[in-house]
C-alpha cells in the first residue's frame, strides 16, 4: 500500500525541503523528491513524537488500571495527537503494582503498536525529594532485587528513575548493564554525587529542576551538574507551570542536543496513591502538591517556540529526535530519511496537526 504526501516542507538537519512528495511505501518512506505540485501548500511534515514518560492518556491512569486494555486506549488517544511513541510510566507504588503493570506490557507486547515500554519512576528514590511520590513504598535497591525486576520485566523496561546517592554502585551498573536507560531523579545529590553518577554512565535526568537539589551558587546541585557535564541529558516538562519558561530557555541554550521533551501527564483519577485532580491546566494531588502535567507533546513544542523563542526546528528535536537517540530508535524514526517508519504528522502554520501517519496508515 502506497501514499503520497504532496507538496510539502519538512526539516532536513538545519535547513528546511520545500515543495516536496513524500511517499510512503509498507509502512516505510520509500522516496522523497521535488514536487511538481504547483499549488501552494503551507504544510509542515515532522517526525511523530517519542514521550518517554507518561502516566496516563484516553482517561485511563496506567498504574490505577494495570491492564492490556489501559494500554491500548492509551496507545489509540496519544496517537491521535501525535504521539507515535512513547513510554507508560509508573510512579513509586506496591511491589504488587509493579508486577501488575510490568505483566500487562508483556502480555500487551505482541500487539503493541506505539507503547515502547515502561519506565519506572521509583521506588528507588530519596525520601528528601519525593515531589508527589508516596513516601511509604520508597526505599533502597538491592542487587538481587534489581536482579529479579529486571527478569521479570523481560526486556519491557526500558528505562529507570532513581537517585543514585542512595544506591549502590552495582545496583546501576547492573541495570545499564542490561539496557536499561538510567536517569537520576527524585535525588537529592550534591554536584560531585550527580557528576560521579554521569561518570559511571547514568545518561540523563528526569525532568530537570523538579524534585532535585537546585542551583545554588555555594552548592550547584544537579541542574549545573548536568550543565557542565559533556554527556549528560535531561527530560524538562514544558507546560509553564513545572518550569517557567525563562528558566526553560536558559536550559535549552546550554544543553541544546542535550534536552528533551516529556509530557509527564497524568489524566485525573479518584483511586489508589495517587488520585490527580485537574487544575487548570495542571493536575495536582488533593493535598494540592503539583503532580503531572496536562499536556500533549505537540503543546509542548508550541510552548517551546511560542514562549522561550526556541526555532521551530529545534522543539521539534526535543520531542522526536532527542530522546530517539536516547532509547536507541533514531535509525528507525524520528528522522524524515528514505528507509525510516513512516511515523509522520503534517502540521500547519499555526502548529495544528493536519493528519497522523503510524507505519504509513493515516489514524483517524
Amino acid at each position: 500500500m502506497s501514499k503520497v504526501i504532496t507538496n510539502t516542507s519538512y526539516f532536513q538537519d538545519n535547513a528546511i525541503k520545500r515543495n516536496q512528495d513524500i511517499l510512503i511505501e509498507d509502512g516505510t518512506i520509500s522516496f522523497i523528491n521535488h514536487s511538481e505540485n504547483k499549488e501552494t501548500n503551507q504544510s509542515l511534515t515532522v517526525p511523530g513524537f517519542i514521550d518517554l514518560q507518561i502516566y496516563g492518556s484516553g482517561g485511563r491512569l496506567f498504574s490505577a488500571d494495570p491492564t492490556v486494555e489501559s494500554l491500548t486506549i492509551m496507545e489509540d488517544d496519544l496517537l491521535k495527537k501525535g504521539t507515535t511513541g512513547f513510554l507508560a510510566c509508573m510512579a513509586t507504588n506496591s511491589p504488587e503494582v509493579f508486577d501488575e503493570c510490568i505483566k500487562a506490557a508483556k502480555e500487551h507486547r505482541s500487539s503493541a503498536k506505539n507503547c515502547l515500554g515502561l519506565h519506572l519512576e521509583g521506588p528507588f528514590l530519596n525520601p528528601k525529594r519525593l515531589g508527589a511520590h508516596v513516601p511509604a513504598f520508597v526505599r533502597k535497591a538491592s542487587l538481587d532485587e534489581i536482579k529479579k525486576l529486571i527478569d521479570f520485566g523481560d526486556g519491557v523496561i526500558k528505562m529507570m528513575t532513581i537517585a543514585p546517592e542512595i544506591q549502590d554502585d552495582e545496583v546501576i551498573q547492573y541495570l545499564l548493564d542490561h539496557d536499561v536507560v538510567v536517569s537520576l531523579g527524585h535525588s537529592n545529590a550534591t554536584f560531585n554525587e550527580a557528576t560521579a553518577a554521569y561518570n559511571r554512565g547514568v545518561q540523563t535526568t528526569t525532568h530537570l529542576f523538579n524534585a532535585m537539589s537546585p542551583i545554588h551558587h555555594r552548592e550547584p546541585g544537579i541542574p549545573t551538574a548536568v550543565f557542565n557535564h559533556d554527556k549528560a541529558m535531561a527530560s524538562i516538562i514544558a507546560d509553564g507551570q513545572h518550569v517557567d519558561f525563562e528558566v526553560l530557555k536558559f536550559a535549552q541554550k546550554l544543553l541544546k542536543e542535550r534536552l528533551f521533551l516529556i509530557t509527564d501527564a497524568v489524566t485525573a483519577c479518584s483511586t489508589g496513591p495517587y488520585q490527580h485532580v485537574k487544575k487548570g491546566n495542571k493536575y495536582v494531588m488533593p493535598d494540592g502538591t503539583l503532580s503531572g502535567s496536562s499536556l500533549t507533546m505537540l503543546e509542548a513544542v508550541k510552548n517551546c517556540v511560542t514562549h522561550c523563542g526556541i526555532s521551530l526546528n529545534d522543539a521539534i528535536k526535543m520531542g522526536t529526535l532527542y530522546p530517539a537517540k536516547l532509547i536507541g530508535i533514531e535509525n528507525l524514526t524520528a528522522n524524515i530519511e528514505i528507509g525510516h517508519q513512516a511515523n509522520l504528522l503534517v502540521i500547519d502554520e499555526s502548529l495544528n496537526l493536519k493528519e497522523v501517519l503510524f507505519r504509513g496508515e493515516t489514524i483517524n
